[in-house]
Formats: structure tokens, C-alpha cells, sequence
């Protein structure tokens, strides 16, 4: 795939919402560290909109797919910030007009969570190595020096994030890997199975994580995913957090039972999701796993 241009001092990026609503004040002192990054930032101008029924959309679903369009297709532009998941770019993302969006050229998308639909749509259409990192308008990003500091290197110093590895990285199966970063938001994979063109991926390691899923309902994500042969062409899994997903013993034994048992190298609690200190993840490109060391190792850095 296609590595985007790292940022400089004075690059323009965009803030867009394409999924759940943003509160005001976290949006704002979100963008005033973006700002003390030295960037130029524009916010979207359906951002802090509401939808006026569904309340747990930011605005209506064209309104959102436009401001995200627009500011990818601006050549001012050189990368384009999701202001929070929650929920809704389903409902927006078959509203894109990608040979629009590909004649544009790469540039970086940062998001996680819901944004999961994006990173597989670019994936897909615009073959270009999007950032699973924190968003700029929650509590993840402003309140949360770790992950922003992971973040900010991995847009500004890519070099210095080729090693990614968490505080509780452990091997759940032993064993490397070497294959492109693909993957997520488990719940928002699971729920893409059977729509146009989503495949299930090839030569892959595949990164999982998820929140607030009990562990009946992560075992049924899941085993959607491996009947679907969702696992088929992966050589390595990483998986992520999985915060306020019941007892924790209980979600780790779930995950033990149905990926674990697949005998593929794993590693547990790799930092990123859900979780304090949010790694920034690269999808799309190509890493070696070692899951006796717990560590993702990109061949090469995340940004040009």
C-alpha cells in the first residue's frame, strides 16, 4: 500500500466528524494541541453538528461523508483527523465518491474504534496505509499524554515508532509472523461481513480490540468472524484492549477459546484500543510479529 507523506510544522489537516456527536469543549482543547504541534488546522464544517432524530449521530449521514470528501479532496490538506468513534460511519461511507477521493493522491487518515470502516474502505479503494490511533475530540487524546505523544512521533518522527509494544504485551501463542497490519474494532468487522467488496484479508496480521461488549457477545463477534474465514489468510494476530468487556478473566477466556486455539502467533495486550496510553497503529502496512517478545516491528516507517 501506499505510505502517505509524514507531517511537517505548518501542515494543514482537517477535523471531521464522521461518526457519533463531539462534545464542544473536548473538540477544542483537542484542536489547541494540534495547534501546538504547529499545525494548521480546520475543522469541519458539519463537526459539532447533531442529527435532529438521532441523537447519537453527529448530523446527518451526507453531511458528515461531505465534510470528510471535501477534506480529503482539498490539496491544502495533508491529513484529515476523526474527532471520535461512537457510531455512524456505516451509514456514511457508501456515500463517498472514492475515484473522487483517489485522484486526490494519499494523505493521512487518523481515527479507531467505529472509525474501523474507514480504514477498511480506504484500504480497499484508495490502497493507502491509514493511522489507528487516538481522536482528537475525547478524553483518549486531551487527556492522555502517552497516546498523543505516540501519536504525534508517528505523524512527525514515524522512525522512532517502528517497534510498537504496550506495558502489558504478553504472548498468548508463541511463534512469528510477518504480514500486512490489518484489522481493529472486532464488533465493527464482524458487522462489515457480507457487504460489497469487503473481503476477508490475505497474508495478514490482524489487530483486535473492542469495549463495552459482554463476553457472550464478543464469543458471537467472533465465531461471525471465523465462519465468515475471517482467519484463513492470517499469519499473526495482535490483540488490543477490551475495556468494560465483563470480568476481565472472562473476556481473556474467551479469546483464549476461540483464537488462541487456532494455534497462529498471538499477542495479548499489544496497547492499543480502548485503553490509557493508545498506541498508534499503522493498518496497511507490513510487520513482523514476535509474540515470544510481544512486539509489532514495521519494515519500514509508517509515513514517507
Amino acid at each position: 500500500m501506499t505510505r502517505p507523506p509524514r507531517l511537517l510544522p505548518g501542515s494543514r489537516v482537517a477535523v471531521v466528524s464522521p461518526a457519533g456527536p463531539v462534545k464542544p469543549a473536548l473538540l477544542e482543547q483537542g484542536v489547541t494541541q494540534l495547534r501546538e504541534w504547529g499545525l494548521d488546522v480546520r475543522v469541519g464544517k458539519h463537526a459539532l453538528d447533531t442529527h435532529s432524530q438521532l441523537r447519537y449521530l453527529a448530523g446527518a449521514d451526507a453531511d458528515r461523508a461531505a465534510d470528510l470528501q471535501a477534506a480529503w479532496c482539498d490539496p491544502t490538506v495533508d491529513a484529515v483527523f476523526c474527532a471520535r468513534g461512537g457510531y455512524g460511519c456505516m451509514r456514511m461511507v457508501d456515500l463517498l465518491d472514492w475515484d473522487a477521493m483517489g485522484a486526490a493522491g494519499p494523505k493521512v487518515l487518523i481515527g479507531s474504534s467505529d472509525v474501523t470502516v474507514l480504514h477498511t474502505a480506504f484500504a480497499r479503494y484508495l490502497d493507502v496505509v491509514t493511522l489507528f490511533g487516538p481522536m482528537v475530540g475525547t478524553d483518549g487524546f486531551v487527556n492522555d499524554e502517552t497516546a498523543r505523544e505516540h501519536l504525534r512521533q508517528t505523524l512527525f518522527e514515524p522512525e522512532k515508532t517502528q517497534v510498537v509494544t504496550g506495558p502489558a504485551a504478553a504472548t498468548m501463542v508463541h511463534g512469528k509472523a510477518r504480514g500486512v497490519l490489518v484489522g481493529g474494532n472486532a464488533s465493527l468487522l464482524s458487522a462489515q461481513l457480507g457487504a460489497p467488496g469487503v473481503v476477508a484479508p490475505q497474508d495478514a496480521i490482524l489487530l483486535l480490540e473492542d469495549v463495552t461488549e459482554a463476553p457472550y457477545r464478543l464469543d458471537g463477534i467472533l465465531t461471525a468472524l471465523l465462519r465468515a474465514e475471517w482467519f484463513t489468510g492470517v499469519s499473526g494476530i495482535a490483540l488490543g484492549s477490551w475495556k468494560d468487556c465483563g470480568d476481565p478473566a472472562d473476556a481473556q477466556a474467551v479469546l483464549t477459546d476461540l483464537v488462541a486455539s487456532l494455534g497462529i502467533p498471538t499477542i495479548w495486550e499489544l496497547g492499543f484500543g480502548h485503553c490509557r496510553g493508545q498506541l498508534t497503529v499503522p493498518l496497511g502496512a507490513v510487520a513482523d510479529l514476535d509474540a515470544d517478545n510481544g512486539t509489532l516491528t514495521l519494515l519500514e516507517p509508517a509515513l514517507k
